[in-house]
């Protein structure tokens, strides 16, 4: 069992990963993003995938969420982490820091299909904690051993976009509780946590969305893909840490979260269901 790396804006293929093979998967809910590299990063073996696609050729409502998870356990993994761009709700969260959110506000608007639950089968994954605890705890140990500053703890607030917000938009999520914004957790962390896998975010903050008052503070996407490019290195140290000390554990809340969850009958799903939730649940 291995960590699946999926990267977001700018990263499309990891530094140091022994790439062995690339898969073009299919899956019952049509393809994933990109092709799964499948490899070894510092010996251990790792998957990745490009959220957005190799050429970055897919708006964050058009990313097929549910396909990329399930890609990504079918080849082995049991933990998920992601590296995703955001922008910061709080002062002490600077451009250029890294965060990882352990709560979510989602704030999508019913574009993205959001669970490989429906059309006769019926469940209700709890989600009060959705992001995995032993992986976030593994992320901060690592950081820790870099000497690497990291926010933890933090709650990310998902958008649908493409555009960037308003400063109205930015002042009422900050109201809301939020400390970081973006548009690409939501649903992949609830999609991971369905197929019972352990999932946590890198989140990169590049900017300070458009809160504060000075204009020239206001996010743009030259300051986004900039300040993303200038901390790479640091996130790619970061996982490759992490991965070097990655072991699975069938016993987190994660690896749990559909006991009990299912309420439709095993007896009234079709094959092809059954095959779905036996895949879910394994």
């Amino acid at each position: 069992m291995m960590i699946g790396i999926i990267g977001g804006t700018g990263l499309y293929r990891m530094d140091g990963l022994e790439v062995n093979e690339t898969r073009q998967l299919d899956t019952p809910f049509g393809q994933p993003s990109s092709p799964v590299m499948l490899g070894r990063l510092g010996g251990k073996p790792v998957a990745f995938l490009a959220r957005h696609g190799l050429r970055h050729h897919l708006l964050p409502s058009e990313i097929n969420f549910r396909a990329n998870i399930w890609a990504l356990k079918s080849v082995g993994v049991r933990t998920v982490i992601g590296v995703s761009a955001v922008g910061s709700l709080r002062e002490e969260i600077r451009p250029g820091d890294l965060a990882l959110p352990a709560q979510y506000l989602d704030f999508t608007k019913g574009l993205r299909a959001a669970s490989f639950f429906g059309q006769g089968m019926v469940a209700h994954v709890s989600s009060a904690h959705p992001t995995c605890a032993a992986s976030s705890a593994l992320l901060a140990r690592s950081a820790a051993a870099l000497d690497l500053p990291l926010h933890r703890d933090k709650t990310y607030a998902c958008v649908e976009g493409p555009r960037l917000g308003t400063r109205a938009e930015s002042l009422w999520l900050r109201a809301a509780g939020a400390d970081l914004v973006g548009m690409t957790n939501v649903p992949e962390a609830f999609l991971a946590l369905e197929a019972q896998l352990g999932y946590c975010t890198v989140a990169v903050a590049t900017d300070y969305d458009c809160w504060l008052e000075d204009p020239a503070q206001h996010v743009s996407l030259e300051q986004v893909m900039r300040q993303f490019h200038d901390s790479l290195a640091r996130v790619q140290r970061l996982i490759a840490r992490a991965v070097a000390e990655y072991h699975d554990d069938e016993s987190r809340p994660c690896r749990q979260a559909l006991r009990s969850a299912v309420v439709t009958p095993r007896a009234a799903l079709t094959e092809a269901q059954r095959a779905i939730l036996d895949f879910l649940a394994s």
